[in-house]
């Protein structure tokens, strides 16, 4: 049995104990600064904040522009309910049709008024011309001196977003991405006049106050049809086209549903769903060694490493918990339970029948992985068909559940197995109810 196994497993369980520190400790003893930096993600229902739904109005717009049109729109929100500083803001949209509807969920904010007074304006895109340029003196502290910093001032046209018909991606001769407009009759003698009298200026386009492009008037356009060439990325020019259709299809939308969720509450189900996954944790382990004895304690360590590793992982890739996903966390727990419970009764069998006790170690996994693996895949395929196919809390569930899903089978696969055959060729091996 290699020693740099278990020198690995403890190695791991310390990382992954520092990297989970502040999600563990923090709820329970607040004044106690957060070990690992940053604490986890905390949504809606554990943090306490606003859920908003609004309804959609698109029958107004072509039935095959109605996806792009409500995707603009998530993102124009989305950006908007950014300048709260909220974490993680929830923006989605659902249903088909005429009317649709867009789910909005901020959690921290606890101002209605405010969030409501934001997120309630339809999109609005604007043309700006350059009205001058300004230059601000910038101190630099490191050098003590100062440099002039170049400032572009724009302003207001009557170009606006209700002249603009639509925006589209399209190819170059090089196949890089272009991006083209195409305004109205009267938006095109307006932007006729812009770019006659603003000829190798910049001409600046802004969607609700913020600055999305500002492309040099290569030339006076006639007709109301342009081009915005640039190195743009795919991702990028598509991101650029969706945020001027959201401001040329206007999408209004109407609150139709608010519900506030208070710190107090969030703090409460928190701490109550970690005292439930706690007591459930340690009824397990003491079931599993009374039962099972040695191979009982081993599981318990194989635990501790799972769950130390499995709140390490769901920090570094920043997943938002809620209640559905502590839920999700919990059940793979017992999964793992499950997967240690068919390996010892398959070693108990093997070490009634007589055979040593490292042959019996290795069939008992050879057995019981078949079960492990097909009940393990199965669970996979529902956590994924709800993943796909379920709304926010469901997918945090899923996503909790397939995460740990994976992480149980190399707890028990991985780690009990290296823990159980550390007692190979040791007096404890022959001390039979230890084992049996």
């Amino acid at each position: 049995m290699s020693k740099w196994k278990i020198y690995l497993i403890v190695l791991i369980t310390l990382v992954g104990g520092i990297a989970a520190a502040s999600f563990t400790i923090a709820p329970y003893v607040p004044q106690l600064p957060a070990i690992s930096g940053e604490p986890f993600r905390l949504g809606l229902d554990l943090q306490g904040g606003i859920h908003l739904v609004y309804e959609a109005d698109v029958s107004d717009i072509n039935s095959f522009e109605r996806d792009s049109a409500m995707q603009g729109l998530r993102d124009v929100i989305e950006r908007r309910v950014n300048l709260f500083g909220v974490t993680e803001p929830l923006v989605q949209t659902q249903g088909d049709g005429d009317t649709r509807r867009l789910i909005v969920e901020l959690a921290g904010v606890f101002d209605p008024a405010q969030a409501i007074d934001l997120i309630g304006k339809t999109p609005y895109l604007e043309f700006r011309e350059l009205q001058g340029i300004l230059t601000e003196e910038v101190v630099e502290q490191e050098e003590e001196g100062s440099q002039e910093e170049v400032v572009m001032e724009f302003i207001a046209t009557p170009l606006t977003g209700r002249y603009l018909e639509r925006a589209d991606l399209e190819f170059g001769q090089f196949n890089e991405p272009i991006i083209s407009l195409q305004f109205n009759e009267e938006g095109a003698e307006i932007f006729e006049e812009l770019t006659a009298r603003n000829l190798q200026k910049p001409l600046a386009i802004y969607l609700d106050g913020q600055l999305l492009q500002a492309p040099i008037v290569q030339g006076v356009i006639v007709g109301g049809r342009a081009q915005i060439t640039g190195q743009f990325t795919l991702e990028e020019a598509r991101q650029v086209v969706r945020d001027l259709n959201a401001g040329a299809l206007p999408v209004s939308i109407e609150l139709i549903s608010q519900n506030s969720v208070g710190p107090a509450l969030g703090t409460v189900s928190l701490q109550q769903s970690l005292k439930a996954g706690i007591t459930g944790l340690v009824l397990v382990m003491v079931f599993m060694i009374l039962f099972y004895r040695v191979p009982g304690v081993l599981a318990s360590l194989a635990l501790v490493f799972y769950l130390v590793f499995l709140l390490a992982i769901l920090k570094l890739i920043l997943v938002t918990f809620t209640l559905a996903g502590i839920a999700g966390l919990i059940l793979s727990v017992g999964m793992a339970v499950d997967a240690n419970i068919l390996i010892f009764s398959r070693m108990r069998e093997e070490l009634k029948e007589g055979k040593r006790f490292g042959i019996a170690v290795q069939e008992g996994f050879r057995r019981a992985w078949p079960s492990i693996r097909d009940g393990n895949i199965t669970t996979l395929l529902v956590a994924a068909i709800l993943f796909w196919f379920g709304t926010s809390f469901v997918r945090g569930f899923a996503l909790t559940l397939s995460i740990g899903i994976l992480l149980s089978m190399l707890s028990a696969m991985f780690v009990t197995k290296t823990l159980l055959f550390a007692f190979v060729n040791t007096k404890l091996e022959k001390i039979a109810k230890l084992w049996v």
